[in-house]
């Protein structure tokens, strides 16, 4: 068939095509009966009609792919033919099953070679992703294996079309298509000789699946962030500056954020409001502020409906001083995370302590993780997290000049496509010269992304103007994610060589 003269189209299979059907399926199973008679064909358009679907071909029937709706937890586990169809040649699709289960996929001898089987077992995942299904069933056959059978079990012989050291005509198009092999069905057809009476349980999972249809319980599949750029500027007193945070997460939430992240050290303004004789007593100062700002921020993540990454504030704890931020949920709750690798400047001049817990949190809009600033700069702790299903890592920085800030900016951008997770940094800006060592700042705010087709082609979802203090928005596609983990070009998390290497963490040392 000439590529020219095609005008291919997919459609819905209607009755009047049983002709045609019969056609098809008789050139395709001559060994096996041929075609299902049309009370079949005709139950299944009655009961499913979006998931009969075929090729036509300027008008001709030139392929078909039947389907029917099963419970996934009895199709999941071994079964046999007569379990989808019986011995009257009836198939009963369940308008309540959460999975699909694929029949029978069948191009005319005319149009093979023209990758018409992968076209149509696209619409049945697109369908599948459209009724929101858990997975697609099928028991597939396994034709060459008789060729096999006297020197290689069927579970040797599909482990080397698995590995394409032998060929199957419907497996290995099976493997091909993203389709896994769950389970090994013994007496699934038995007069098919072909296949020894053998079958696979195949199964392609639906990773856009939500298991529930309450509004209340489902994910949400678009997260919109506000990042603060902060302005660094002197202040006369604390309500003051709370009144500052009170303005941007007022602005903020009007744009209905699910999340606000300030900078960190964002309230070292503070430190300015009396003279102080060394920086480990300025900095012992500004944590009896730490609870105070908590608490406010933390009423106005539940006043004004938005998670608030608080940024980094130093908290005292006999007699160490840690550097901290705070996630504020909306619903009340308050998680912590402290800053686990500290710079020689908090340690020389401030005299901070590391943290030694890292998490990822459960919020209403995703599992997002926490890093201040230089912890960003290992990748073991962004890929531990990773592990634990991260898809946002907040970034609260403080930098004073642009080559502390790239470093800042490039590590995160690393962390965003090896970890295959969004990312969003937010820094401050402008001078404060009453505070000592804190009297430069240099930021860029930014929403970095993994790198493939669903993504900028930069990597960058958004920036702000350096240097300036603005509020930065941005919308994240956490169903992007999702299917970059499954299908992207690269699967950086899946293609890690555990075999190898892991990346653990210890326990814990109070």
């Amino acid at each position: 068939m000439s590529a020219e003269k095609t005008h291919l189209e997919i459609c819905n299979l209607t009755k009047e095509q049983y002709p045609q059907i019969k056609t098809l399926m008789d050139q395709a199973y001559p060994g096996l009966g041929g075609a299902w008679p049309s009370h079949t064909i005709f139950r299944l358009i009655d009961q499913f009609p979006e998931g009969q679907l075929g090729m036509v071909d300027d008008g001709v029937l030139v392929g078909i792919a039947l389907s029917v709706q099963v419970d996934y937890a009895r199709f999941s586990n071994p079964h046999t033919y007569e379990d989808i169809v019986d011995g009257h040649d009836r198939v009963f699709s369940d308008p309540d099953g959460d999975a699909l289960y694929g029949l029978d996929v069948v191009i005319s001898p005319t149009h093979r070679g023209m990758r018409l089987g992968r076209r149509l077992y696209d619409a049945r995942k697109e369908l599948c992703r459209q009724y929101n299904l858990r997975a697609i069933l099928a028991g597939g056959r396994i034709p060459r294996y008789y060729n096999h059978s006297n020197d290689m079990t069927p579970t040797q012989y599909i482990e080397k079309v698995d590995h394409k050291e032998l060929y199957d005509p419907i497996l290995s198009f099976q493997l091909s298509n993203d389709f896994q092999v769950k389970r090994l069905l013994k007496k699934y057809l038995p007069e098919d000789q072909e296949s020894v009476g053998y079958a696979t349980l195949l199964e392609w999972n639906n990773i856009m699946f939500e298991p529930t249809d309450t509004v209340l319980e489902s994910t949400k599949s678009i997260v919109r962030v506000g990042a603060v750029q902060w302005q660094m500027r002197c202040v006369d007193s604390v309500d003051e500056l709370l009144k500052q945070v009170e303005y941007f997460v007022d602005t903020v939430s009007d744009y209905k954020s699910d999340f606000i992240l300030f900078p960190e050290f964002f309230n070292a303004p503070l430190m300015g409001l009396t003279e102080q004789k060394s920086q480990t007593e300025a900095i012992r100062n500004l944590a009896e502020y730490t609870e105070t700002f908590r608490d406010a921020m933390s009423r106005m993540a539940v006043e004004y409906n938005a998670n608030i990454i608080t940024g980094s504030m130093p908290l005292a704890e006999e007699d160490k001083i840690y550097n901290v931020s705070y996630l504020c949920h909306r619903s009340g709750k308050i998680d912590e995370q402290r800053k686990i690798h500290i710079t020689p400047h908090e340690q020389n001049d401030w005299v901070i302590q590391g943290g030694d817990k890292i998490a990822v949190f459960d919020t209403d809009a995703g599992r997002v993780g926490i890093q201040i600033c230089y912890d960003v700069e290992f990748p073991e702790l962004s890929r531990i997290l990773a592990k634990q299903g991260l898809d946002i890592l907040f970034v609260p920085f403080w930098t004073d000049t642009k080559n502390s800030y790239l470093r800042v900016r490039h590590c995160a951008q690393a962390r965003a496509i090896e970890n295959e997770c969004y990312v969003v940094i937010a820094g401050s800006v402008g001078n404060l010269p009453e505070v000592e060592s804190l009297d430069v700042q240099y930021s860029q705010s930014a929403v970095l992304t993994p790198s493939d087709f669903s993504f900028p082609h930069d990597a960058v979802l958004n920036e702000a103007t350096p240097n300036t203090e603005m509020l930065l928005f941005s919308d994240l596609d956490m169903d992007k994610l999702k299917i970059l983990h499954s299908e992207g070009t690269v699967r950086n998390l899946k293609d890690r060589r555990e075999d190898l290497y892991d990346v653990i963490l210890k326990k814990s040392v109070n």
